[in-house]
């Protein structure tokens, strides 16, 4: 494909395109082959297990049980049926852009642009969210909670992805198994203390359609879906590993699916079991909803050596997601740095293939979000970005779907564009859903949008590295059309 690169146009719908030599990419190489399916379904549970110890019962206060169970329901099959629609992409469009590549091929380079910049908000917020939980945990632990606490975890955890990705993905797998068994344990701590009685003590309000399974009403099945979300939040970053994956077309496809099963089994243990145990009410602000639920008085009435080690081996838990969407925001940072998007100087890779300023850059940001410490206000801020790049990714299927239906697909969405269709639908639900909760989502969410797409539609639109892995393509259309 190169030696037609000179003979291309430079315009092409209204894009100035740079070609960039060899000594560019070779400043900008990841490492490759180092992951498995196993790894990767890992990295999808990893990204998201965090979610299990934190932030979802959050919707209990919004929806009660029965609003949260109904949200968790309806955002389980988006998040599946969306998996099945990444599989199909990841496995075609084997690139660190993940979403941005899937949703550039299909709608350009503003499509890819602003999916791009979706899921960059999700994941640099979501580990600031993360940040704060860790707070509450050590706190709980340690009696230590704060600024420092924050930045003590960015610096260790960035620095182990600055060391070299193969290591870090064996550590995050390690890390999330014995996250896990966490869940395990207390799971078969909560049983004995299971009265399904406790889930529903959330006195009834008088809205509309309120009861004891519904005490918010039916409004309170909307209010709850941006916390149910956070059982599966960043699990569509596993096709950000594509580049450092061993034969990602048959790996992608087993590995996220794989964990986005794993995923769906913990929620609907943890959503049962922890407010089962305690009551809703009293876990339902809590920012380690686990380690109370053991705690409380309807359960074992006080510190225990099983809530102990569900409260230190949970901790691991946020550290894997932390540690992992730390993981995920420089992948996507390299990938759309290193195409001309984002300022190219944060693509560059150091001796040992990690992308420093993709890795850095954006932790910056993530802690001096952390420092204010509003951990449900950032939890709406990454899903209301993540919500908008579904939108976007389930677009990118059904357009790829009916644009080029003969290319090559090494997996295949079961129900193609249907069951995509199916995810978009609520994925829109999702999005309005996220800043009706708390207003001030859309006000950051479109600060941050404002400021990118002035960058781009004034600067970085002009210089799109054509030769990049996700721009690649384009050539190909455009060389074919110059032979016909």
């Amino acid at each position: 494909m190169s030696d037609k690169a000179p003979h291309l146009s430079h315009q092409h719908r209204g894009i100035d395109r740079e070609f960039a030599d060899k000594e560019y990419f070779d400043k900008r190489q990841l490492q490759g082959g180092v992951a498995g399916w196993v790894l990767l379904a890992g990295l999808g549970v990893a990204y998201v297990i965090s979610g299990d110890f934190a932030g979802w019962n959050f919707g209990l206060a919004e929806g009660g049980w029965g609003g949260l169970l109904v949200a968790t329901f309806l955002m389980a099959i988006m998040y599946l049926f969306m998996v099945f629609g990444l599989a199909e992409m990841s496995s075609t469009i084997s690139t660190a852009g993940g979403g941005y590549a899937f949703a550039r091929r299909a709608m350009g380079p503003w499509g890819g642009f602003l999916t791009g910049t979706a899921i960059l908000i999700e994941y640099a917020i979501a580990p600031a969210a993360i940040a704060n939980f860790i707070g509450a945990y050590m706190n709980s632990l340690i009696g230590v909670d704060g600024p420092w606490i924050y930045l003590a975890f960015y610096v260790l955890f960035v620095g182990l992805h600055l060391y070299g990705v193969g290591e870090a993905l064996k550590l995050m797998f390690v890390i999330t198994a014995i996250a896990a068994v966490a869940l395990v344990v207390f799971v078969a701590a909560a049983i004995p203390q299971f009265d399904a009685a406790n889930l529903f003590d959330i006195a009834p309000t008088d809205a509309a359609g309120a009861s004891d399974f519904l005490p918010f009403g039916y409004i309170g099945i909307w209010a709850a879906l941006p916390y149910a979300i956070w059982f599966f939040l960043a699990i569509e970053g596993v096709p950000l590993a594509a580049e450092e994956t061993k034969d990602p077309a048959k790996s992608m496809p087993k590995g996220i699916i794989a964990g986005m099963l794993t995923l769906i089994a913990f929620a609907a243990l943890i959503l049962t079991f922890a407010p089962g145990a305690s009551g809703s009410d009293f876990i339902k602000e809590s920012g380690n909803p686990l380690v109370e639920a053991l705690e409380a008085p309807l359960a074992y009435g006080g510190q225990t050596f099983i809530s102990q080690f569900v409260n230190l081996v949970g901790l691991l838990g946020l550290i894997a997601s932390f540690f992992s969407i730390i993981y995920g925001y420089s992948r996507q940072t390299f990938a759309l740095s290193r195409a001309g998007y984002l300022p190219k100087v944060l693509s560059l890779t150091g001796k040992r293939k990690t992308p420093y300023l993709a890795l850095i850059v954006p932790g910056v940001i993530g802690f001096v979000m952390a420092v204010f410490n509003q951990g449900n206000l950032l939890i709406l801020v990454a899903v209301f970005g993540a919500t908008i790049s579904y939108v976007l990714m389930m677009l990118a299927h059904i357009i790829l779907r009916i644009k080029e239906p003969n290319l090559e697909r090494p997996y295949r969405t079961p129900g193609g564009i249907v069951t995509t269709g199916i995810a978009l639908v609520l994925a829109v639900v999702a999005v309005i859903a996220g800043f009706l909760v708390d207003t001030r989502v859309l006000a950051i969410t479109a600060g941050v949008y404002v400021l990118a797409i002035a960058y781009f539609g004034l600067y970085s639109r002009h210089h799109i590295v054509a030769t990049a892995p996700e721009e690649e393509f384009e050539l190909i259309e455009e060389a074919e059309s110059e032979l016909h």
